[in-house]
């Protein structure tokens, strides 16, 4: 499939580029940015891929292409992904998908009518601690699960300046669009739409408008429920996961390798890719377990084969948690969510 990758920040540069083009059935054809450093790098490390200056330079040709990858600000997401589908191109759309799930429902409808693939990107289903507790949740190894407690967490006091911090709605720079996002994801993945929405959100940090700081708490139909927490704000972060069963509990600190491993520079798949030594595991009911594999890779091997990894369903549903999350913050009450 050809190409086009809109947007070169850290997200197109670690987290879609590398996998796009090691790919065998995917081709890195064009990558779109404006600023000269990002396009130098663009071409010192896949020279044969071309650079456009901006998304119309993509939408002139879309006959040259077949697949879009949206990975601009979160503002733009919905945007690109509906000018892609217009023009007939198939497209993975990051996070946040949309800035509304009325918005997500509409590119959803216009995806099925044209017969195009549309791809949500929530790409942490492939973190290798996820897929672990996955595994158990699964096997059954923790019996009935009663609670699912994961967070995102991290001491950033010093805020950046950027879209990320601004109180502009419209920028969607809220970490509950942020980490919040791929939190609910994994939530949903696992126990289902929730029917309850409960939540806490706060900008903490001086001079930040936007939120930094987001507890939300999900109730699903079996009873079981999800704590989420984000934070910016988190000198002593929690346990990544701590999920508890009628049978066992699994507690996981630390983060998924593959991030870091991208930022590197290194090539995704390869032999040991995505594994964590023995020292960095889980533990179930104190017996460590081993972490399965991280396998981003995994996404884009379904999207070349013509399947959406993730359902858009799934992320309209994680797009209706996040406005019933700011209701309840907003009203302090907990928030029905009708199936």
């Amino acid at each position: 499939m050809r190409t086009a990758l809109i947007g070169y920040g850290l997200g197109g540069a670690a987290f879609h580029a590398p996998f796009l083009s090691s790919s065998p059935d995917l081709e890195l054809t064009a990558v779109v940015t404006g600023n000269a450093d990002r396009a130098a790098e663009v071409a010192a490390r896949y020279p044969g891929t071309e650079v456009v200056p901006s998304a119309d330079g993509v939408w002139a040709r879309a006959d040259e292409f077949d697949l879009v990858v949206v990975t601009t600000p979160n503002r733009f997401h919905a945007g690109h992904a509906r000018t892609a589908l217009e023009h007939g191109l198939n497209a993975v759309v990051d996070k946040p998908f949309a800035g509304s799930a009325a918005e997500a429902r509409e590119l959803a409808g216009l995806a099925a009518a044209r017969g195009l693939l549309l791809a949500p990107f929530h790409n942490r289903r492939w973190d290798g601690d996820f897929r672990t507790v996955a595994r158990l949740v699964g096997d059954g190894a923790l019996g009935a699960v009663h609670r699912f407690e994961s967070r995102f967490e991290r001491w950033r006091p010093e805020p950046k300046d950027g879209w990320k911090e601004s109180g502009d709605p419209a920028d969607l720079g809220s970490i509950v669009y942020d980490l919040g996002t791929h939190l609910v994801d994994q939530a949903v993945a696992l126990f289902g739409r929730p029917t309850r929405v409960y939540a806490e959100v706060r900008a903490l940090r001086r001079g930040v408008r936007a939120h930094d700081d987001a507890f939300l708490a999900l109730t699903h139909p079996s009873g079981a429920v999800s704590h989420l927490w984000a934070s910016a704000l988190a000198g002593a972060p929690g346990p990544r996961f701590r999920v508890l069963g009628d049978r066992a509990a699994y507690v996981k600190d630390g983060m998924d390798p593959q991030e870091e491993a991208l930022k590197a520079g290194a090539v995704p798949g390869g032999p040991g890719w995505g594994e964590e030594p023995e020292e960095r595991w889980g533990l179930l009911g104190g017996t460590r377990v081993p972490t399965e594999p991280g396998a981003y890779q995994e996404f884009y091997a379904a999207v070349a084969a013509g399947r959406a990894p993730v359902p858009v369903a799934d992320a309209i549903t994680g797009l209706e948690v996040v406005e019933a999350a700011f209701e309840s913050a907003r009203t302090g009450d907990a928030i029905p969510l009708p199936g």
